[in-house]
């Protein structure tokens, strides 16, 4: 099984006769007890991506893959499942930073933020700002050296004083339609990026 204390470092346990259910629905969808890449794209309904698309994909799946063995078990689900549903936001944030940190070295630069939110657009279609403007003024606000990096800590303070990126953000990452797949057994709704609180980061930027 996957080791999750990476994900659920810090959350209260999902109670034992709620993760039996997760558990039902779980093996019910998998009966192997494991869950491949191409049937989580299946479970969200993502056909025919883009390469940016599937990268974004690829990484979210790769988050959840703790033991990194190619496949998504239930203890790596039910992690996953407890982030969302009891995670305070300050955990959420640390497992945002993780999926932009693409190269694992405990910054994000600009090329990674800019190469994430060019997949991010690629899969929810929406173009309300350049991937290039967005990583420009998120760089403006929250890179407090000027280093060209953002640290853990900076990324963290940043997103929690902005409401509108911090609005952005978590949308980027939303993991609840895959608990509503799960639950309903049909396909999610396609969710667009809050395009006002773009237009408002884009606005405060040129003034």
């Amino acid at each position: 099984m996957g080791n999750s204390n990476s994900i659920a470092d810090g959350l209260a346990a999902i109670p034992a006769t709620e993760t039996y259910v997760w558990y039902r629905k779980f093996m019910m969808e998998y009966p192997s007890g494991l869950q491949t890449l191409h049937e989580f794209k299946t479970l969200l309904g993502l056909q025919g991506l883009t390469q940016k698309a599937n990268q974004h994909v690829e990484q979210v799946y790769n988050t959840f893959d703790m033991n990194k063995d190619g496949f998504i078990d239930f203890l790596e689900f039910i992690a996953a499942v407890n982030l969302v549903v009891r995670g305070k936001m300050e955990q959420k944030l640390k497992w945002y930073f993780k999926l932009y940190d693409a190269d694992g070295n405990g910054s994000i630069d600009k090329k990674e933020l800019l190469n994430m939110f060019t997949a991010i657009q690629a899969l929810n279609g929406q173009q309300t700002v350049s991937p290039e403007e967005f990583t420009s003024l998120v760089f403006h606000k929250i890179d407090i050296n000027h280093d060209g990096e953002l640290t853990l800590e900076e990324f963290i303070n940043g997103t929690e004083k902005d409401q509108d990126l911090l609005e952005i953000v978590s949308k980027s990452f939303d993991f609840s339609n895959v608990l509503k797949v799960i639950c309903s057994g049909k396909q999610p709704d396609t969710e667009k990026l809050p395009s006002n609180h773009l237009t408002r980061l884009v606005y405060r930027r040129r003034q």
